[in-house]
């Protein structure tokens, strides 16, 4: 006898969101109205759905920004291939659009001073591999992907590879160069 298991299946699925305590569609929905100073829903549904995603963000040992009528900023919902799981994010960081976000990530706050204190900015399309670190007031460009538990501290530009601890640009997508400028290497 064959089961029907299939995750598209929306018996299965209710099932599997109950368990996992987080369904994507919801939660970046309501997500958007409790971090909005201006939704046109009532504060009390608006506290609710605060309490139902700080209780998701806890059984998923997680935290992505989320605070009433404040909050980090995501251009679209980022992807989550392994969900929630360990992800945390601070209350002032801006997040680009189609940013592919693994588990155990932090992006973080440098609450020091000078000119890393603050919240980082990342850019569209930026893929960030298990256990990163993204800390202070950095932008990371578009199109770019950071490794697993890279440490990333500096600002980096847009098309290229950061690895290592502290995060290193190993790989630089170069523009199209003439005939006459020959080769060059950049690191």
């Amino acid at each position: 006898m064959k089961m029907n298991i299939s995750e598209t299946n929306s018996f299965v699925m209710f099932f599997v969101n109950r368990v996992k305590h987080y369904n994507h569609k919801r939660y970046w929905k309501i997500r958007s109205e409790v971090i909005n100073p201006n939704s046109k829903y009532p504060k009390i549904l608006r506290l609710i759905w605060l309490y139902q995603i700080k209780k998701s963000d806890a059984f998923n040992n997680a935290s992505m920004g989320t605070g009433f009528g404040w909050g980090a900023s995501f251009a679209t919902p980022p992807i989550l291939p392994h969900l929630l799981n360990g992800i945390i994010v601070s209350y002032g960081a801006k997040i680009g659009e189609n940013c592919k976000i693994c588990q155990q990530v932090t992006i973080g706050r440098d609450s020091g001073s000078g000119t890393h204190a603050g919240e980082p900015t990342i850019g569209n399309n930026v893929f960030i591999g298990a256990g990163a670190k993204i800390v202070g007031k950095i932008t990371i460009g578009d199109n770019v992907r950071i490794g697993a538990n890279a440490v990333v501290c500096r600002d980096v530009p847009s098309n290229c590879t950061v690895v290592g601890v502290p995060g290193k640009i190993k790989l630089h997508q170069l523009e199209p160069q003439s005939k006459t400028s020959g080769d060059k290497n950049e690191d």
